[in-house]
C-alpha cells in the first residue's frame, strides 16, 4: 500500500478556540524527496508539523507513516518512529552544554554501568559540526554562550543525531549565513540520496526552488494545492499563498544626490570592542538606509548593540548630530534618539505574554503616566494609533502577542520604538521568519521612515533585500569593515567576495 510514500496526512482538522487552524488538509510525502510546505504566517504550517511531531493532536483525520496508520502522542514517540523536527523556535536548554543538548534523550552511555560518555558525545558533536555543517562550535560550552544562529545549527545537529527517516525542518535557515545555508542544502541532498525524506518549511521561496521536489501550499488553514516544483513559478506560488499578486517593487528611492544635502545623524570613528569588532568607521545621513551585510559571526550584531547602548566599547567615538556622546545603557541611547530592534524578537524585543498595547507603550510609559500611574486612555490611544499606522493585525490592542503571526509580532516590535520618535533606527534581521506578504509591508514601512528623514541601519543575511532597500552597503568580515558600496555600483558577487 503506497510503498513509495513515507507519509500520508489525510483530512486533517484542528481547531483552537475561535479559529479553525487546519480545515481538511491532505498531502503525501514520498520516500527520498524534499517536500516543501509553504504559506503565509497563520496558514497552518506550524500546526500541521506540531501534529506530526506529537505536540498537538488532530481533531480528526489520519496519519499514515510507512504504510501504517499511527497516533503520535508525544515528541518522544515521534522520534522513536523515525520523525525528527527542527523547529524555528529554538528548543534548547541554555545551561546544558552543546553536546548535552544534541544528545538530550538520546544519550551515549558507557557499557554495563550506563553512565553518559561525555567523550563520545563531544566527538560525535564535533563530527556533525565540522563534517556536516562546517561550523566551529565548541561542544563543551553552554548553549547560553552561543548566538541565535549557532543555536539554530545545534538544533539541526540534534535532529540529524537521531538518523530519522523523515526530518521536518521549520525555517532552518532563518538565522544562517549564505555559506551555512549552502552547507545545509548539501546535507539535505545527502539525506535525500540516502533515501530519507525532508519536509521543508520556509518563507524564502528562492530556497524552495533550489532544493524542493514537490510543494504543498496552505492558506488560512486550507489546502490550496500540491504540485511538482517543475509545474510552478514564483508568482504562481505567491498568488496561491496570499490570494493576490505581490509585485517585487523596487522600494529603494534614489536618494544619493539629496543625501548630500541632508544632515549627518551618526558618525562612528575607530569604534572597537576586543574580540568582537575593531576600527569601525562610517556615517549615516538623515533619510538614508545603510545595509550591513556579512556572514554569521562577522560582528554586525555586536556592533549594533554597541551603537544602541547594549554593549560598552573599548575605544572610539560615537558622534550624534555633531556631538560626541558616551552612553552606558540603552536608556541613554533612546534619549539620544537611537533605538534597535533585535534579531531575536521573542527573546529580546517583546514580552510574549503581554498584549499589543503593553508591548507598544512599554518604552513610552513616562509620557503616558501621571504621578506614577499609567493613564489608560492615553495608553490605548497611542497603541491604537500605531496599530493603524503599521496595519497590525488583529486590531484588538488587548490581544497577547504570543498568539500573533511572526510578521505582526515584528510590527509590534517596531512600533515599540517608533513611539519614542527616534532619529536613528537600527533593524537587525527585521524580516527573519516572516512571510512574503509581511516582508513587503516591512519594506514599505522602512522606505516611508527614510522618506520622513530618519536614518536607518538595516542588518540582513539576505542579499536580495539588502540590494532592494539600501542606499549604501557596508560589508563586515571577522569584526572588520571590508568594503563600502553605493547600491548602484555593487552586485551580490562583490558583496560575497568581501564577506568571505
Amino acid at each position: 500500500m503506497n510503498e513509495d510514500k513515507i507519509l500520508i496526512m489525510k483530512n486533517i482538522i484542528k481547531s483552537f478556540p475561535g479559529v479553525k487552524a487546519l480545515d481538511d488538509v491532505s498531502f503525501e510525502v514520498k520516500k527520498g524527496e524534499v517536500h516543501a510546505l509553504v504559506g503565509e504566517n497563520g496558514a497552518g504550517k506550524s500546526t500541521l508539523i506540531k501534529i506530526l511531531s506529537g505536540l498537538y493532536k488532530q481533531d480528526s483525520g489520519q496519519i499514515i507513516y510507512k504504510g501504517k496508520e499511527i497516533k503520535v502522542n508525544s515528541p518522544r514517540q515521534a522520534k522513536n518512529l523515525g520523525i525528527s523536527t527542527v523547529y524555528q523556535e529554538l528548543n534548547l536548554c541554555p545551561n546544558l552544554t552543546v553536546a548535552d543538548n544534541i544528545f538530550l534523550g538520546n544519550e551515549k552511555s558507557k557499557t554495563i554501568f550506563q553512565y553518559i560518555d561525555d567523550n563520545i558525545q563531544i566527538n560525535k558533536s564535533r563530527e556533525y559540526f565540522l563534517y556536516l555543517l562546517d561550523s566551529r562550535i565548541d561542544p563543551k560550552i553552554p548553549i547560553s554562550h552561543l548566538s541565535i544562529a549557532q543555536q539554530q545549527i545545534v538544533e539541526i545537529a540534534k535532529a540529524l543525531s537521531y538518523k530519522s527517516e523523515l526530518i521536518i525542518m521549520d525555517e532552518p535557515t532563518s538565522s544562517l549565513s549564505i555559506h551555512e545555508t549552502e552547507k545545509l542544502f548539501e546535507i539535505i541532498h545527502k539525506l535525500k540520496n540516502q533515501g530519507r525524506s525532508v519536509l521543508y518549511i520556509s518563507h524564502r521561496l528562492e530556497e524552495i526552488f533550489k532544493i524542493a521536489d514537490t510543494v504543498t501550499i496552505l492558506k488560512d488553514g486550507k489546502l490550496m494545492g500540491t504540485k511538482a516544483l517543475k509545474e510552478l513559478d514564483y508568482s504562481t506560488i505567491v498568488k496561491m499563498m496570499v490570494g493576490r499578486e505581490i509585485k517585487n517593487k523596487y522600494y529603494r528611492t534614489k536618494r544619493e544626490e539629496s543625501n548630500k544635502k541632508q544632515k549627518v545623524l551618526l558618525e562612528v570613528k575607530n569604534l572597537s570592542k576586543k574580540g568582537l569588532f575593531e576600527n569601525i568607521n562610517f556615517s549615516l545621513n538623515s533619510g538614508e538606509i545603510i545595509g550591513f551585510s556579512g556572514l554569521i559571526g562577522a560582528g554586525r550584531t555586536d556592533l549594533m548593540k554597541a551603537l544602541s547602548g547594549q554593549l560598552k566599547i573599548d575605544k572610539g567615538k560615537i558622534i550624534i548630530k555633531g556631538e560626541e556622546k558616551i552612553y552606558n545603557s540603552p536608556i541613554d541611547a533612546i534619549r539620544l534618539g537611537v533605538v534597535m530592534t533585535s534579531e531575536d524578537r521573542k527573546g529580546e524585543s517583546l514580552f510574549m505574554n503581554f498584549n499589543i498595547r503593553e508591548n507598544t507603550t512599554i518604552s513610552f510609559l513616562n509620557k503616558i503616566s501621571k504621578h506614577g500611574y499609567i493613564l489608560s486612555s492615553k495608553e490605548k490611544e497611542f497603541a491604537n494609533n500605531f496599530i493603524s499606522k503599521l496595519n497590525i493585525k488583529p486590531v484588538n490592542s488587548e490581544r497577547p502577542v504570543i498568539t500573533m503571526s511572526g510578521g505582526n509580532q515584528q510590527k509590534v516590535a517596531i512600533a515599540k520604538w517608533l513611539i519614542t520618535e527616534p532619529d536613528i533606527l537600527i533593524m537587525d534581521e527585521p524580516t527573519r521568519g516572516i512571510d512574503v506578504g509581511a516582508k513587503a509591508e516591512i519594506y514599505k514601512l522602512i522606505k516611508i521612515l527614510a522618506e520622513q528623514g530618519k536614518g536607518i541601519i538595516f542588518v540582513s543575511s539576505e542579499l536580495p533585500e539588502i540590494l532592494l532597500l539600501s542606499d549604501r552597503i557596508l560589508v563586515m568580515n571577522k569584526g572588520k569593515l571590508t568594503g563600502e558600496f553605493l547600491n548602484k555600483d555593487v552586485t551580490e558577487e562583490k558583496i560575497l567576495e568581501l564577506a568571505v
